[in-house]
């Protein structure tokens, strides 16, 4: 018999269909009907025929015609809401944004899966477990070291032993030995009152990856668990089905504990929970539609799941791999920009670079070398002003090895402390199965993942400070030579002249959101929590920061490709004529004034999916065989030392001068 679950006025309602033929009316009058039943004034109607309503699919938000029938309309335990005419809709239905729908068409279950043992998780494998991409299974290797942990745990009850958060309270309630016949009740009662976050909840990405990396963290074997309530972890992973996560409440240290305890909540059936199949619904529900059962907590099993640093660490992957992204992409923007204001590549000599041997720095010159050697891709841009009288190029154009090259060794140094603190335990107490014993201790500081990630926003915004710099020069004529801002008819039309200005906005507010969140501490629980990292904000705001170079790299993409058009009929190299071809499959040249928004987000689109490295890529490594002796290869995901001794390649002639 077909069941379906009906969200009325903040209630969630399990209605069971005899027949299939039913219609989506019976189905809304139904859920009316059983809501009316459960509340003493019959939720203030005098009949279930007064009331008039819509109904439509959490999964997505789709209306429905009521004379359908349930077996055309409705899969089995699909979950819908009723809209009751005149009401705004309830406070605690939470439903997925409109613009957040294509998560659900887009979801396909994964075939695929990825094995976790604690020690091997990359930066990489974590963004496509948030994708979606992949289920998790444990190793051999793994589940027998939770059993044995678990093994520890047990034998502490057993015996009666007073270990912290086994057998005692949590934090200023260390002292107090908790009875053997309320252990149980000890970790509800700590996921529960722990749940105390606030803000918007992560989304169903980022709440993926939060939740595979406290999965990898137990599968190190150190926390305690048990192996039947890891793999009831692990199955609701497996079918995506993902508890409310508030961004905000998290000082990092003891670890992540709010973000954490929300995700165990949905775990143990409170709270809301999000799958592609429910939308977002009361979590016993989504759990029982997804044939699971809410976990039931052995002793030391609470404190496991929400002890750690997972929020922040996972955070941290996003920021790292997005950063990359850019940061490589960057360096064609700029290469791109550079052809626009008709600029040397004198500037990228392989010996200038070799005498400050910063391995960021010489990758980037290597990089401009490979997109704009008039020898190895003729350019003529560069042709046309070969002997102008201009003797140097400005600083944003000239210096972008070294301010570019620091980000992305920046970046290097910043995934190698994620990459070692998603591969790590940091719960509270240990569990140390060899040694048979429980030790206390301060692994779940977030000061690793914070400082480094402070560091990381500090030094990607770089990128956008100086592409800003370099849009002034497209935008105006005295620097450019080109029309005012890269419009014809000037004054009737405005051009690219508030696109720089959101630029500007945004360097701006990168600003602020550099101050390093970490330099902050607030002694919390009662002062035995007495030093924090503040490591979640650290997390979000290195989000926002390389959000926002994202954006503002795609505004100088587009001024650049709009410089070229003031320079036909002469092309640029080959690697930048695709990158402008690219660009061009989705917006087009400005002729006049029109609707910038849409232009902006497109191109924005282009590089967080990364085309323009596809596009550009081939050519630099292909550049980098050719120029790199075959004895001494080099790994293209790595920078190296091996780049001093790629020739020289000299672009367009300007006379040197020395600096005044």
């Amino acid at each position: 018999m077909p069941k379906y679950t009906v969200h009325v006025r903040g209630e969630w309602l399990a209605v069971p269909c005899k027949t299939g033929t039913n219609t989506v009316r019976w189905l809304g009058k139904e859920a009316v009907r059983r809501y009316m039943k459960n509340k003493p004034d019959n939720g203030g109607f005098a009949s279930v025929e007064e009331v008039k309503f819509c109904v439509r699919r959490c999964k997505g938000l789709g209306l429905l015609d009521h004379d359908d029938t349930l077996e055309d309309t409705l899969e089995d335990n699909e979950f819908v809401e009723v809209v009751i005419e005149g009401d705004v809709m309830s406070s605690d239905f939470i439903p997925s944004k409109l613009e957040g729908v294509h998560l659900y068409s887009k979801y396909q279950e994964p075939e695929k899966y990825i094995y976790l043992d604690g020690n091997s998780l990359t930066t990489k494998d974590l963004i496509d477990l948030g994708k979606g991409l992949y289920k998790i299974k444990l190793t051999h290797e793994a589940e027998a070291k939770v059993r044995q942990s678990r093994e520890v745990i047990e034998r502490i009850v057993e015996e009666q032993t007073v270990v912290y958060g086994i057998t005692t309270g949590f934090g200023k309630f260390a002292r107090t030995v908790i009875p053997t016949n309320k252990l149980k009740e000890l970790q509800v009662n700590l996921v529960r009152s722990h749940s105390a976050g606030v803000g918007k909840p992560l989304i169903p990405e980022r709440a993926r990856m939060l939740l595979a990396l406290r999965i990898n963290g137990l599968a190190k074997g150190y926390s305690g668990i048990s192996l039947e309530t890891l793999q009831q972890v692990i199955e609701a992973f497996n079918a995506s089905c993902l508890p409310y996560i508030p961004e905000q409440g998290t000082v990092g240290a003891s670890g992540d504990l709010a973000p954490l305890s929300h995700l165990a909540l949905g775990f143990i059936g409170e709270g809301k929970m999000w799958s592609p199949k429910s939308g977002w619904a009361d979590a016993k529900y989504v759990l029982q539609a997804h044939g699971l059962k809410p976990i039931t907590l052995k002793p030391k099993e609470g404190l496991a799941l929400i002890n750690g640093t997972q929020m922040i660490s996972s955070l941290g992957c996003e920021a790292v791999e997005r950063a990359s992204a850019i940061a490589r992409q960057a360096d064609i923007v700029a290469a791109l920009s550079l052809e626009v204001l008709k600029g040397t590549t004198k500037a990228f000599d392989t010996d200038i670079h070799a005498v400050r041997a910063h391995r960021g720095q010489i990758e980037v010159a290597f990089r401009f070398r490979s997109l704009l050697d008039s020898d190895h891709h003729p350019s003529e841009i560069a042709e046309s002003h070969r002997f102008c009288d201009r003797v140097q190029d400005a600083y944003t154009l000239r210096c972008c090895p070294q301010v570019h090259g620091v980000v992305n060794d920046t970046i290097a140094f910043v995934k190698d402390i994620i990459t070692t603190e998603i591969n790590s335990a940091t719960d509270n107490p240990m569990v140390f199965a060899e040694r048979g014993e429980t030790i206390s201790g301060g692994n779940f500081h977030g000061e690793y993942p914070a400082k480094a990630l402070d560091y990381l926003a500090i030094a990607v915004h770089e990128l956008a400070a100086i592409s800003e710099r370099r849009m002034e020069r497209l935008c105006n004529p005295s620097l450019s030579e080109l029309p005012a801002f890269l419009v014809t008819e000037g004054g009737l039309n405005s051009g690219f002249m508030i696109a720089h200005c959101t630029a500007a906005a945004l360097v701006s507010e990168n600003k602020a959101l550099c101050h390093p969140s970490s330099v902050d501490s607030l002694s919390t629980s009662a002062a035995t929590e007495d030093h924090v990292s503040m490591g979640g904000w650290a997390a979000r705001k290195a989000l926002k920061v390389i959000e926002h170079v994202e954006q503002v790299l795609a505004i100088e993409l587009l001024a650049a490709c709009q410089g070229i058009e003031f320079l036909r009929p002469l092309r640029t190299t080959t690697p930048l004529e695709n990158v402008y071809d690219l660009v061009r499959s989705v917006v087009r040249p400005w002729l006049k004034d029109r609707f910038m928004a849409p232009d902006i987000e497109a191109a924005h689109k282009l590089l967080m999916e990364q085309k323009v490295w596809e596009v550009a890529e081939p050519y630099i490594e292909k550049y980098r065989r050719e120029h790199i002796p075959e004895s001494r290869p080099i790994s293209p995901t790595a920078f190296s030392l091996d780049s001093l001794t790629m020739n020289k390649c000299v672009g367009t002639d300007h006379n040197d001068q020395d600096e005044l």
